[in-house]
């Protein structure tokens, strides 16, 4: 199976709702267009459909995947131990800064999610987008060879 880009959310303010959209233009250097969190390190948030469903079925929930509050969901690639490596997705690349650490707010969405989300980057992992250009729901998402 190719790795594909599942879902993409857009923060309009700080601790708003997560908005879902088809598309996003990725602006290098600060993040998703329209987004509330714009430049820095952390411009851009990722997570893994896989381990997101994991968790719900252990945590016996069904909360959408924007509940973890991140930008992007992909489906069929690992984010865990990433950092420092770059992501393509669609004609975008990410550079992955870091793991996504789970905060307080996932408990108040759902109790015990926030320790669910602890350990091997469950969390996600979080970038800064490299080049400008859209993202679409259904983009394939590779890892770039890194060079020598």
């Amino acid at each position: 199976m190719q790795a594909r880009l599942d879902a993409i959310y857009v923060k309009r303010m700080k601790r708003g709702p997560m908005d879902p959209v088809k598309e996003a233009e990725l602006i290098a250097g600060q993040g998703i267009s329209g987004n509330a969190n714009q430049g820095g390190l952390r411009q851009v948030t990722i997570i893994e459909k896989e381990l997101w469903d994991k968790m719900m079925d252990h945590l016996k929930s069904d909360l959408p995947p924007s509940t973890r509050r991140a930008n992007l969901l992909v489906e069929g690639i690992t984010l865990a131990e990433t950092r420092g490596k770059t992501l393509r997705i669609g004609e975008c690349r990410i550079r992955i800064n870091g793991e996504t650490r789970p905060c307080e707010r996932m408990d108040e969405a759902l109790p015990g999610l926030k320790d669910e989300m602890d350990p091997e980057w469950r969390g996600g992992a979080f970038g800064e987008v490299l080049d400008s250009g859209k993202v679409v729901v259904g983009d394939e998402v590779k890892w770039e060879e890194e060079e020598r």
